[in-house]
């Protein structure tokens, strides 16, 4: 079966998963030739390798607490601190607490 992405005009709703985010997965909320918005979910302890995306991403926290590290900086992000990155900077993550994030990125495929 299909996953199910929103459509064009859709609402759709990141409010923080509060006690089912220990059973939800890390799901893409929508894709298009150009970009794509992805709700990341981590439980505590829970690392990502450091990574580039193919173009600008945002980063948000929606819940919990990551540490979000881009070269030698660090930073501790906690629901409703955002960042962002250019294109092909490498970063990590590591879930400090039992987190969701919303990642946004632009696939430079606009011409």
């Amino acid at each position: 079966m299909a996953i199910q992405h929103a459509k064009a005009g859709q609402v759709i709703h990141v409010q923080p998963l509060a006690a089912k985010i220990a059973s939800t997965k890390t799901y893409t909320l929508f894709k298009t030739e150009v970009m794509e918005a992805i709700r990341l979910v981590m439980p505590a302890g829970k690392k990502i390798a450091e990574h580039q995306a193919p173009g600008e991403i945002t980063v948000q926290c929606l819940e919990g607490r990551v540490k979000f590290s881009v070269g030698q900086a660090c930073h501790d992000l906690n629901a409703g601190d955002m960042l962002y990155l250019e294109t092909g900077q490498p970063h990590a993550l590591e879930a400090i607490l039992d987190s969701s994030v919303l990642v946004t990125i632009l696939l430079n495929k606009a011409s």
